[in-house]
């Protein structure tokens, strides 16, 4: 990072970030801070926020800006909020008190924050989660939400289409649609009526979310128009046909690896339900279903379960191949459904995505500037002049070993804390 860069005027902060010289900003202050866009990190830095956006980034030995108030962050390292490109919010999660739908949904999007996930895009939803999103404010301190709505699926195209436009009338982010055919339990969606999506989502300028699991449909969705791959290719080694029409598209590439591992996990007691930083904030009513014995047997006999199993480790060497060939890679994790524990989810998708061959660094680039890139918020993602105070304060070094992650001590979003 460049010290032209890094330090910006606070006028020109100021222009950027819609304040006035005459501060009322906090300098957080002798910080390691790695601000998520692959620029190396800089020790004894200064992070200065104003109106909930970042003012300037001060680099070791320049002045500060004008402030109102100095935080002493020493010996803490500091990187952007994770930002989530594939999960689903529905209230399920929700303290049993909470009888509201719009205020379950609400308490979901801070279960993802108090992990430090401070964007989820929930990519197959309902009515209620669009509401919260409509009402929400850049300066909520929950995470930041995008909705697809229910996913489309269906043979008809005439439905399928029906249920696209209407979808779309509601105001999505996305559009969701399946190319699955579970294991071969089920049919897949037909072309057909995928093409009616695709067609709503260019008429409509809506992007599309492919869930998929076969190389040949991925190619397919490509070749159609999809705007997201929303999970690996699990069958097969990825081609280089496949490679060079990723990179043709620039269509990102959504890994969810640990959905793989909640498919199987449950097999035997998993390691994290031990994890203090798990148990923080875990709902401890669905860690008692899913530690049943009954529950367990049968998950350990399931042969869907072992054919995940598989499955992983192919979307892991897959993962690494598509990094080394520079494709865009998004984090996510398919989290929120039953079982996928949202908000730590995330945390196993970057020890996984690092277990796969990917540095701490390539890991958290994909959880913070290139998902934000590939969801399109200009304003997230980064720690640059003028975006928002989304971050996460950490113990120790993430670069270093991934799992310090789970050293989260802090979470703001928009300059605000977390309780």
């Amino acid at each position: 990072m460049t010290s032209t860069r890094a330090l910006t005027t606070v006028v020109l902060l100021a222009a950027a970030a819609g304040c006035s010289p005459a501060s009322t900003a906090t300098a957080y202050t002798d910080l390691t801070l790695w601000d998520g866009t692959g620029a190396p990190a800089l020790a004894n830095a200064a992070l200065v926020v104003d109106g909930g956006r970042v003012v300037s980034v001060v680099p070791s030995g320049s002045e500060l800006p004008p402030v109102a108030n100095t935080v002493s962050l020493a010996g803490k390292y500091v990187i952007p909020g994770l930002v989530e490109a594939h999960a689903h919010v529905s209230g399920d999660w929700a303290p049993d008190e909470v009888t509201s739908p719009e205020d379950r949904v609400r308490e979901d999007l801070l279960l993802y924050a108090r992990y430090g996930v401070t964007t989820v895009n929930s990519l197959g939803d309902g009515e209620t989660v669009i509401a919260v999103r409509n009402a929400a404010t850049p300066t909520d301190p929950r995470a930041r939400l995008l909705a697809a709505g229910a996913v489309i699926a269906g043979s008809d195209p005439a439905a399928v289409r029906a249920d696209a436009v209407s979808t779309a009338d509601a105001g999505v982010d996305w559009l969701k649609l399946r190319v699955d055919d579970n294991l071969g339990a089920t049919p897949k969606m037909p072309w057909a009526a995928v093409s009616a999506v695709m067609d709503v989502s260019r008429e409509r300028n809506i992007p599309v979310a492919s869930h998929l699991f076969y190389l040949e449909d991925a190619k397919r969705l490509l070749e159609l128009g999809t705007g997201m791959l929303a999970h690996s290719v699990r069958d097969r080694d990825v081609d280089a046909a496949f490679i060079s029409s990723l990179r043709a598209s620039d269509v990102c590439y959504v890994p969810t690896l640990v959905r793989e591992v909640s498919t199987f996990v449950y097999g035997t007691r998993p390691d994290w339900f031990d994890d203090p930083f798990f148990l923080a904030h875990a709902d401890m009513s669905e860690v008692a279903r899913v530690s049943e014995p009954a529950f367990m047997q049968r998950t350990a006999a399931s042969s869907s379960a072992a054919a995940y199993r598989v499955a992983l480790g192919q979307a892991q060497r897959n993962l690494k191949a598509l990094s080394d060939a520079g494709i865009p890679i998004a984090m996510g994790t398919d989290a929120g459904p039953a079982g996928r524990f949202p908000g730590f989810f995330e945390h196993e998708e970057l020890q996984l995505m690092v277990d796969a061959g990917l540095t701490p660094a390539q890991a958290l680039r994909s959880a913070t500037g290139v998902a934000a890139e590939c969801l399109s918020m200009a304003d997230v993602g980064t720690l640059e002049p003028g975006k928002w105070a989304d971050f996460i304060v950490l113990g120790a070094d993430p670069l270093r070993d991934i799992r310090n992650t789970r050293t989260l001590e802090r979470v703001f979003v928009a300059g605000q804390e977390i309780e």
